[in-house]
């Protein structure tokens, strides 16, 4: 019997973002959120954007906790007012905490993909019928205050209907409502979803803050390695991509790419028939996936150093900056790295479609590298 795999709303190998008990790095989006409680602007429609894995979600859940659990500013009256919240910590012992937590708020409507009931299987988009469900949320009688809250992940996977659904909810949005929308990609929203609502932009991660988020989820880094200064890297300062690398030895497969990088242009063709043969074991789906998106980093890092001049820092292979500079030293090669990187990717997505075999088209990958290394 086989594990189920997770929600569409969970990073694989991580904590459900309702789970998280803290959101690392994004103090400023935090604080922007909580001025707007405080001042009492607060905004029916929030846009939480940046790049996936950084804790949109989590932020998401953090404000749907704190407004079910926390009274209005000025509630209490003129003179016994409590003062404006400072953070949007709930204590986990409250009972919307642990309602949450339980998946059972009747104030909270989480918006994901679903399960299509003729074909058992998950939805690759979230349809109409998902958004409609949210008429009949709506029309309960609403609890703690009066408040309610809807959280979309991701509104990037909405179809046209669903779109256009949720956009009606935002130009006529029920009483004490906040319609909290999580993107990865906002440009590609209907302009007019993107009007209705207020932007929360959040970080990509730091290093330090890396290290303490990926404990969190479970996935500790030595204290005084550099680690995590190398995923922060690699993983563009997301802790979801962090998680990815770490779980299949990410790190380990871009510093042997490197390696065989660095070979280049004879090409160390020993090295290039064991990596190809890592991708190609039984179960390693994954791990070639993930293979490609490291190689799709490795040219474009190349790319940048031709184009710029200096190597990206900080370096996320050992030896990295060296051989990228020996590779790309000009703005030709810049553009001879940036011009296969394309070509690349398509040709191992199409052959990844077409079910090649992922050890030939990792060594059709090394190859048109070793060519352009040459040329």
């Amino acid at each position: 019997m086989t594990d189920s795999p997770p929600p569409p709303d969970q990073v694989p190998g991580a904590p459900h973002p309702r789970e998280c008990p803290r959101l690392i790095g994004q103090d400023t989006a935090q604080a922007t959120f909580l001025d707007a409680f405080a001042a009492g602007r607060l905004h029916h429609g929030w846009l939480l954007t940046g790049p996936r894995g950084i804790g949109k979600a989590t932020l998401a859940w953090r404000i749907a906790r704190f407004l079910l659990a926390t009274p209005d500013v000025n509630s209490g009256g003129l003179f016994d007012a409590p003062p404006p919240p400072d953070t949007l910590d709930i204590d986990p012992e409250h009972p919307v905490a642990r309602r949450i937590l339980a998946g059972a708020d009747p104030g909270l409507a989480a918006i994901t993909r679903s399960i299509n009931e003729k074909t058992d299987r998950m939805r690759s988009e979230i349809v109409v019928d998902d958004i409609r469900k949210l008429n009949r949320f709506f029309g309960l009688s609403a609890a703690d205050g009066g408040r309610r809250v809807v959280i979309v992940d991701t509104a990037d996977e909405m179809n046209v209907s669903a779109a256009n659904a949720l956009l009606k909810m935002l130009e006529e949005p029920p009483a004490r409502t906040t319609l909290l929308l999580i993107s990865h990609q906002p440009s590609a929203l209907l302009p007019t979803i993107r009007s209705r609502c207020r932007t929360l932009r959040l970080a990509p991660l730091g290093p330090p803050d890396m290290q303490v988020a990926l404990a969190q989820a479970g996935a500790d880094i030595p204290a005084g390695s550099d680690q995590a200064t190398r995923l922060a890297a690699l993983a563009s300062g997301s802790v979801g991509e962090a998680l990815r690398i770490v779980t299949h030895d990410g790190l380990g497969l871009y510093a042997e790419l490197f390696v065989i990088l660095d070979s280049l242009p004879r090409l160390d063709r020993q090295r290039a028939l064991a990596l190809a043969d890592l991708a190609a074991q039984r179960g390693a789906g994954e791990r070639f996936e993930l293979l490609l998106t490291l190689i799709d980093t490795a040219l474009a890092r190349l790319a940048r150093t031709g184009a710029t001049g200096t190597a990206p820092l900080p370096e996320a292979a050992p030896n990295e900056a060296a051989i990228l500079t020996r590779l790309s030293q000009d703005n030709r090669k810049a553009r001879a790295w940036a011009g296969i990187a394309t070509t690349i990717t398509q040709r191992a997505r199409h052959g990844q479609a077409v079910n090649l075999d992922p050890a030939a088209l990792v060594l059709d990958t090394v190859f048109k590298m070793q060519e352009t290394a040459a040329g």
